[in-house]
């Protein structure tokens, strides 16, 4: 209930601003160029303003605890691994943090490279061994350093533009052309609505699967990442384990992107990761 609520609170922030900036620019989004300005400042500020509290928003709906002063042998290990792997990468020493989970995952998360959050699941960071915990920990600051977050961010933010925009277009035209006829009424507010919602939906599955593409690509790029600075053997060791392990749980969609494994799809085209035999096989080849 807390990661919906919070969802619908930083819509609702950015729908208000947008609508705030369009009226202060005298924007009209009654044109064609009104619009696509709508729907860009709507699309990427969407995106950006996410990207920007990813992770004060990963803390507070995954309950995750940073370490701050490591309380046991395992936090401090933990801890001197990402500085380590963080050294090797270039960037700064991101935040490491543990949530509880019994599922076995991780994700990264953070608005730059510089500024960033490497979390752990307690059935991770406790049912691994620590060759394949460093392997994991390879593949997020992988991410981290490839600043991924940020290019998913921006191919985000063109697709909710493309997604927004080419509804509201459409919408739009078959309200012209019924306003047209000998009745000459058009859609009417509330099926204008009701039109544009479900063209967003059909528009937004197809941008979807635009997105999904790009974070397998960015996944194979992390594997291999990780590899280099925890070593192909530990790499390939972690997802082995994960492939023979219960399938992971859900994750709030911002940082499942980022995790080392996600949730199976009837369809690959819809999988934000690619399937592990295939990880594992790339690994192997290189």
């Amino acid at each position: 209930m807390k990661r919906v609520l919070l969802f619908l609170l930083t819509n609702l922030a950015v729908v208000v601003v947008a609508s705030i900036v369009m009226s202060l620019l005298g924007v009209n989004t009654q044109t064609m160029g009104g619009l696509l300005v709508f729907a860009a400042l709507l699309g990427f500020g969407g995106s950006l303003f996410s990207l920007a509290i990813s992770k004060w928003m990963a803390k507070k709906s995954m309950g995750c605890e940073v370490i701050t002063t490591p309380r046991d042998a395992t936090e401090k290990w933990l801890l001197d691994t990402v500085a380590r792997q963080a050294q090797q990468a270039g960037i700064k020493m991101p935040e490491v943090a543990i949530y509880n989970s019994q599922e076995m995952n991780a994700f990264a998360t953070g608005p730059s490279k510089n500024n960033s959050l490497v979390a752990v699941s307690t059935g991770l960071l406790y049912g691994m061994t620590q060759d394949e915990v460093e392997g994991v920990l390879a593949h997020e600051v992988s991410h981290v350093a490839n600043g991924d977050m940020v290019t998913l961010t921006l191919i985000q933010g063109v697709v909710n533009t493309f997604v927004i925009f080419a509804a509201r277009a459409v919408a739009g035209v078959i309200n012209n052309f019924l306003s047209s006829d000998e009745d000459g009424e058009g859609l009417g507010t509330l099926a204008y609505i009701a039109v544009v919602v479900v063209l967003e939906i059909l528009f937004g599955i197809l941008a979807s699967v635009v997105v999904m593409y790009f974070s397998r690509i960015r996944e194979y790029r992390a594997d291999e990442g990780g590899a280099k600075l925890a070593g192909r053997a530990k790499m390939v060791a972690a997802l082995e384990r994960l492939r023979n392990g219960p399938e992971t749980g859900a994750m709030p969609a911002q940082m499942a992107a980022f995790g080392i494994s996600g949730k199976r799809s009837l369809t690959e085209l819809l999988m934000s990761h690619p399937p592990l035999e295939k990880r594992i096989a790339a690994l192997k080849a290189n």
